[in-house]
């Protein structure tokens, strides 16, 4: 099939593209900008290289959207492309492939099982070294020997004792009985869920560390300012000598609080680093 272009017959489904588009007054990407293709696209029409599009469903659209815009016949350019030798299977030997994975490198694997295993290592590390629920307060001594009656002497030194080698309750308990010594301040603690907590004294003794489990009761002495660290602040209620400690304003908003005591059980906001005694 012919058309005719300022009385010149033009043949072929390129040349007619190609000259329907030029009597347009347009460009080839002007074209393709508004088709939304690759300029490459409707160049590989007009040159008739249909090879380069693919199967022949995408020549054929192709075809019909360009024949559109530029005002040609779609039926008469599709008809001559299937009469053409051209509409033969398309040479899939052409169509781009992705680029074959690299190799893998014989080396990857051991890096990989060994980056597993550090994991591993450090995952059981954690989890040996995690602090237990036992908490290990220091005993409480008498300041001097007037302060024990010479008739209770004996049972003195068994509670003396209990609290060096019994459970951190047992050593609260006779904490509590005896008082604080002099210089000291009796701290205690009430647990109404889980939660860490440590302790140390204005001497450098630490008096408690470690998870408390809800219910725990602890009652511990030692020279004031104490250092307090509580991972679930909310839920420790604390007395000193006795008489309510206020931490309103001092806890922290993930729930914690490092606070430090004084004699008078004024609590105030301490650094992280001296409220862990270190």
């Amino acid at each position: 099939m012919t058309s005719g272009a300022g009385g010149e017959v033009v043949r072929g489904i390129g040349a007619r593209l190609r000259a329907a588009r030029e009597k347009r007054g347009v460009t080839l990407l002007q074209t393709a900008e508004k088709l939304h293709v690759d300029a490459r696209v409707l160049q590989a029409l007009e040159s008739e290289d249909f090879a380069a599009l693919g199967a022949d469903v995408y020549v054929r659209g192709h075809l019909r959207r360009y024949a559109e815009a530029v005002g040609e016949s779609p039926a008469e350019l599709q008809e001559l492309y299937a009469g053409s030798a051209r509409a033969t299977r398309p040479d899939l030997t052409r169509i781009p492939h992705s680029a074959a994975a690299r190799t893998t490198s014989p080396l990857l694997l051991p890096a990989l099982l060994a980056v597993v295993a550090l994991a591993v290592a450090g995952l059981l590390w954690w989890l040996l070294t995690l602090p237990g629920e036992k908490a290990q307060p220091l005993p409480v001594v008498p300041a001097s020997a007037a302060d024990v009656p010479a008739a209770g002497a004996g049972a003195a030194s068994v509670a003396a004792g209990t609290a060096q080698t019994g459970p951190a309750g047992a050593s609260g308990a006779a904490a509590g009985a005896a008082g604080p010594a002099a210089g000291q301040a009796q701290l205690g603690l009430k647990f109404a869920a889980l939660s860490w907590v440590e302790i140390s004294d204005a001497d450098g003794r630490r008096l408690l560390h470690g998870l408390i489990d809800a219910g725990g009761e602890r009652l511990l002495s030692g020279t004031p300012p104490l250092r307090v660290v509580l991972g679930n602040a909310p839920a420790v209620a604390l007395q000193l000598n006795g008489q309510p400690v206020s931490i309103d304003g001092l806890v922290h908003r993930d729930g914690s609080a490092h606070l430090m005591i004084d004699g008078a059980g004024r609590a105030s906001p301490a650094a992280p680093r001296l409220a862990h005694g270190e």
